[in-house]
């Protein structure tokens, strides 16, 4: 039985992340500081003899030590994931993503872990260039985020050179689905323009509407850490659907969904935000095998089906 130290587990990604993992057999350590974390997304984890909880920071050694105990993989998910609030917080989105990387990394190198999968994004390619954009694709970090983010690819690569360990960062693009958080100044814009069109209020779109991302669905980035880990490929990976959806096109898609028909309002784009999104996973598929099986407008009908559960 294998044995994973999930960071960033109550989170949106990583708790589903513990939830498929244990479902898989996997035994599972979940370290999470609840800054923004729900405890609720570890509900059904919380009753499985193979789950343990720690609460903690990742940037404390102590903590991330006692978090690893004898892990043979780590999905290091933990992070600080807004633009907006980077570039009003730079030196928290610096410490949280950077520090908290590189204690990780250098914990798991001294617990003889075989493998870390590092969760990075799609920001670090920033705007211009070509579409769509492959891993050796000319980087350029247009935020603080961003910026931190390609800091940890960097940090947890150089270090798992140097250690023989296997480390898989996954560059994620717009990921999305059930959990997410749709509150908040700086909440993901699928969920937040759920709640608001669930509650017939106008969602607001930044800018004219025809920016376009790549949106995948949460099950999918899942699947793909879990590869990652099974075939031990270091290296940068794509994680997206490959295909684009304008925001326009999405505010179309959730009003259709929930048989409304509310006209979203428009402001200015926000700074860093960048045009357009689009990857090339063809690496992902041949070196992790990652085929992603969710279409977007399933991932919307669920994620929504979920959001009117709540």
């Amino acid at each position: 039985m294998q044995t994973a130290l999930v960071t960033g587990a109550a989170g949106f990604i990583g708790s589903h992340l513990v939830d498929e993992l244990l479902d898989r057999g996997w035994t599972v350590r979940g370290l999470d500081d609840l800054s923004s974390g729900d405890p609720e997304n570890l509900k059904v984890a919380r009753q499985s003899e193979a789950f343990t909880f720690v609460e903690g920071d990742v940037r404390n050694r102590g903590t991330v030590n006692k978090a690893l105990g004898d892990a043979d993989a780590v999905f290091h998910q933990a992070a600080l994931a807004s633009v907006p609030s980077s570039f009003e917080d730079p030196l928290s989105a610096t410490t949280r993503n950077c520090t908290g990387t590189a204690t990780v990394i250098d914990a798991a190198a001294d617990c003889g872990v075989e493998s870390v999968i590092v969760a990075s994004s799609a920001s670090v390619y920033g705007s211009g260039g070509t579409l769509p954009k492959s891993e050796d694709h000319p980087v350029n970090p247009e935020s603080p985020y961003a910026a931190s983010k390609y800091y940890t690819e960097n940090v947890a690569l150089q270090i798992g050179d140097r250690e023989g360990i296997c480390v898989s960062a996954l560059r994620y693009f717009n990921v999305f689905g059930p959990r997410q958080d749709p509150d908040g100044e700086y909440a993901a814009v699928i969920p937040k323009f759920i709640n608001l069109l669930l509650q017939d209020e106008q969602p607001v779109i930044f800018g004219d509407g025809e920016q376009s991302r790549d949106f995948v669905f949460v099950d999918d980035v899942v699947t793909a850490n879990i590869q990652a880990a099974k075939e031990s490929n270091s290296g940068v990976f794509n994680i997206a659907r490959g295909s684009t959806v304008t925001i326009n096109k999405l505010v179309a898609v959730i009003n259709k969904t929930l048989d409304r028909d509310i006209e979203p309002v428009h402001e200015d784009p926000r700074p860093g935000d960048i045009r357009h999104s689009v990857a090339d996973i063809s690496k992902a598929n041949k070196s992790i095998g990652f085929e992603p099986d969710t279409s977007f407008t399933e991932g919307i009908e669920r994620t929504v089906e979920w959001f009117r559960s709540q």
